[in-house]
């Protein structure tokens, strides 16, 4: 009973994100990109050219160019990501007709940057809830299912190609202005489905690696794993057994660890990597730093991540 209390809850919650999303995205379109003849990218940026050019409800446009996407969404992805998708994108387009904004300014600058703030929310927010607002994201998918090409090159081909019609079409500027509001609407997606904290990877090996350890813990408070590894595979042949050290910080903090780290062992060997979500673990719930050394045992042996 609790289990499919807990679906229950979780599946209102969902939906109840993704109609946020919705709004937003809409308020991107009616109140900054459409009145002004701005275009964004993928589908939507190809539904507001033709809009532009033949004046046709951009609601029944988005629906209609969404539908080839979906089908090849159908045998790409999950259905259950389809069927989600289909009412999310039938929402907005619903909605898209229903509300009416006013023209909130005319200033380009202004209508690029809010009109991509607002849209970027609203499409990262219904990603992040299992859907999307958008087909071209599931036409990279099935493209990289199929040709192993990534996701991003395709979806910046595809917005090339749009970008370019539409300066020979409509005029350069405004091809220049929607490149700018797809770039806020990308990034701001990115922000959405990542979050705003900013992780970053580090795995250090040093022969001084038990004194690296109860430092990071001490002047950090974050958390880590140990691995056990060997080191010296050189000319030579010899080895040592050696622990590595790797833990996942804020990139704020980057410089403070290589201090730490240069203090002890300058010739350790550091390798830094992106991080897209970090997700359990002790690394949110920051130490207190004043239990210091006998943090250290403790994190030592227990995974972060």
């Amino acid at each position: 009973m609790d289990s499919k209390r807990s679906k229950l809850i979780k599946s209102l919650s969902e939906y109840a994100q993704i109609a946020l999303g919705i709004i937003l995205a809409s308020i991107g379109l009616k109140a900054f990109l459409l009145p002004n003849g701005f275009l964004d990218g993928g589908v939507t940026g190809i539904a507001l050219l033709i809009n532009r050019l033949v004046h046709t409800n951009i609601s029944l446009l988005l629906v209609l160019l969404s539908i080839p996407f979906l089908i090849i969404g159908y045998f790409t992805v999950s259905k259950r990501i389809i069927l989600k998708s289909v009412i999310s994108i039938l929402g907005l387009a619903l909605f898209i007709h229903f509300e009416n904004f006013g023209i909130i300014t005319e200033d380009k600058f202004l209508i690029s940057i809010f009109g991509g703030l607002f849209l970027g929310s609203g499409i990262g927010i219904a990603i992040r809830n299992g859907c999307v607002l958008d087909g071209s994201e599931i036409l990279g998918v099935f493209i990289n299912d199929r040709f192993g090409i990534s996701i991003g090159k395709v979806i910046l081909l595809f917005n090339v190609i749009l970008f370019t019609i539409t300066a020979f079409v409509i005029s350069k500027e405004i091809a220049m202005y929607s490149i700018l509001t797809y770039i806020v609407t990308a990034k701001v997606t990115d922000m959405v489905i990542e979050g705003f904290e900013d992780f970053i990877g580090v795995s250090i090996v040093s022969k001084d690696f038990d004194k690296i350890k109860v430092e990071i813990i001490k002047e950090l408070g974050t958390g880590m794993t140990i691995y056990k590894g060997k080191r010296g595979f050189i000319n030579q042949g010899e080895t040592e057994d050696i622990d590595i050290i790797h833990t996942i910080i804020n990139r704020i903090d980057i410089k403070k660890m290589y201090r730490i780290i240069s203090n002890i062992d300058e010739d350790a060997f550091i390798v830094e990597f992106d991080v897209n979500n970090v997700k359990g673990g002790v690394l949110r719930r920051y130490l207190d730093r004043k239990k210091g050394v006998n943090s250290a045992k403790f994190l030592s042996e227990t995974p972060m991540q």
